[in-house]
């Protein structure tokens, strides 16, 4: 039988894993499955090797059965901007949480700027996936735009002081999500140039 100290430290060890796992900040982390290793295919391994992309991000969401069942890169364009419009949609309604808590004035500004982003974001991942097809050179307009609102939404949270981690997290993946945006419809704009010559 374990001393007393050692069946303390254990039990607090998983009562704090326990909680953990109950985190509030799990709404706008990517919803990774626990799966087998999987291979990248050719489009998510392009996707993922631009040089404004975070690389383990990129292969955490686009190493899903999902994403690497899918050959086409049009294909994988609108999975990345259905998982943009997801984590923008969750962000969105952290945000929508925090305006109801009270705060200072200069703090809902700021919210309410980051809300009209969010809803900005979500809406132009959603039409960039109509986009792809027929003019990628618009949708990578369309989602590279993005970046620079969900930055003018951080500064006006650290210009108001607001001390939300798990709203800094949704606008780091946010951008990340741009980015992989932005690579996907770039490379597909190469490929219809190619085809056009």
């Amino acid at each position: 039988m374990a001393p007393p100290n050692h069946y303390c430290f254990f039990s607090t060890i998983f009562l704090f894993l326990f909680l953990l796992s109950f985190s509030p900040t799990s709404a706008i982390l990517p919803k990774v499955n626990v799966r087998l290793p999987v291979t990248p295919s050719k489009p998510v391994k392009r996707v993922c090797k631009g040089d404004t992309i975070d690389r383990n991000f990129c292969l955490q969401v686009l190493t899903t059965p999902e994403a690497v069942a899918v050959k086409d890169p049009t294909k994988l364009g609108t999975l990345i901007m259905q998982l943009g419009a997801a984590n923008g949609k969750a962000t969105l309604d952290a945000y929508n949480e925090m305006i109801k808590k009270p705060g200072s004035p200069q703090t809902l500004k700021a919210l309410n700027s980051c809300v009209e982003a969010y809803k900005y974001a979500i809406q132009s991942f959603k039409m960039v996936s109509t986009e792809l097809v027929d003019d990628p050179m618009t949708a990578n307009y369309d989602v590279s735009i993005l970046a620079p609102e969900i930055t003018n939404c951080e500064k006006a949270l650290t210009d108001a002081k607001v001390e939300a981690p798990r709203l800094y997290d949704g606008n780091r993946f946010i951008k990340y999500y741009i980015a992989m945006g932005s690579r996907i419809t770039s490379i597909l704009e190469d490929q219809s140039n190619q085809n056009n010559y």
